[in-house]
């Protein structure tokens, strides 16, 4: 046994059964037990040269970041993930190996959060290693979280520091699929997205689904590290970085101004420190600085089509 089926073959021996999963890699389709609570289904890829540079970073760096993205995807509906099909199109040269060392990182990071990887694709052809994640989710008791319910006057918060990520967090995250439950259980979200474009775009994205205005308070918003030190070199400031530059997968959620007070002075979910960076206002995208309140634009990431 050689090429695809060999592989194939390989990743089924590294995949264990669990109760969930009645059929799992190996037949024409999968087999999930039903749960009754409806279904959440994300789908997200990554493309060598555009989301990671293999020779930098590695295949199991990558293979982790794919599964992770779709899971920070999960966060945002505040839904539980369940499993999980993943297809490659891997490079002809040297294919297997590579191909093996993906499996590591998309496992590391689907086994942290109890998802089972339950079939998908394999490829190989002449260009860049090509990655599609597709993972299965279930709402909670609360049902799943939008983008479209956030309303005038409601407090925007964030759930940790932005800007920076390509100095290798956009690599390293923990998508904050448990935090966004314990939040969900702590409080009633009007709105939550995850930032994966960057702050302004994503809360863009809320404003728009939810027709409403948000303002930015420029002194509130936290920044990282990373994103303090990229600013010393880059030409643009803290701020900019925070505002634009994207894969931070932190979460924006969008709450009544009651819950909004006693989540950011009760601090109810652990490993995070929530912080009110906004509002939401009836028209447009604001950033009010230093007393001054002018449009924003919502940068941040687009892919050219």
């Amino acid at each position: 046994m050689s090429g695809e089926f060999s592989f194939i073959h390989w990743l089924r021996e590294r995949t264990p059964d669990t109760p969930r999963v009645l059929v799992g890699p190996g037949d024409d389709a999968a087999v999930l037990a039903p749960t009754g609570r409806p279904q959440l289904v994300t789908v997200d890829m990554v493309m060598e040269g555009t989301d990671f540079h293999l020779a930098e970073v590695g295949a199991r760096a990558a293979g982790r970041k794919a599964m992770a993205v779709n899971l920070s995807d999960m966060a945002a509906m505040a839904g539980v993930p369940t499993a999980a099909v993943v297809s490659v199109a891997l490079p002809q040269n040297n294919g297997r190996a590579l191909g093996e060392e993906l499996d590591l990182g998309l496992r590391e990071m689907a086994d942290a959060f109890g998802v089972a990887i339950i079939g998908g694709d394999t490829n190989s052809w002449n260009g860049p290693l090509v990655i599609s994640v597709t993972v299965l989710g279930e709402a909670t008791e609360r049902g799943p979280v939008l983008r479209s319910g956030a309303q005038v006057g409601d407090w925007i918060l964030v759930t940790g520091p932005l800007g920076g990520s390509i100095r290798g967090r956009h690599l390293t995250f923990t998508p904050r699929v448990k935090e966004a439950l314990h939040l969900h259980a702590a409080a009633e979200l009007h709105a939550l997205i995850d930032i994966s474009d960057g702050l302004a775009a994503d809360l863009n994205h809320i404003r728009e689904e939810s027709r409403c205005g948000a303002v930015l308070y420029a002194e509130a918003i936290p920044f990282s590290a990373d994103g303090v030190a990229l600013s010393r070199s880059s030409g643009k400031s803290a701020l900019q970085h925070a505002l634009g530059d994207g894969e931070d997968f932190e979460l924006i959620a969008a709450v009544s101004p009651v819950d909004g007070e006693r989540l950011i002075r009760e601090q109810p979910v652990q490993g995070i420190t929530l912080t009110k960076i906004g509002e939401c206002v009836g028209t447009g995208l604001w950033l009010e600085q230093d007393g001054v309140r002018s449009k924003l634009e919502p940068a941040g990431w687009i892919h050219q089509l």
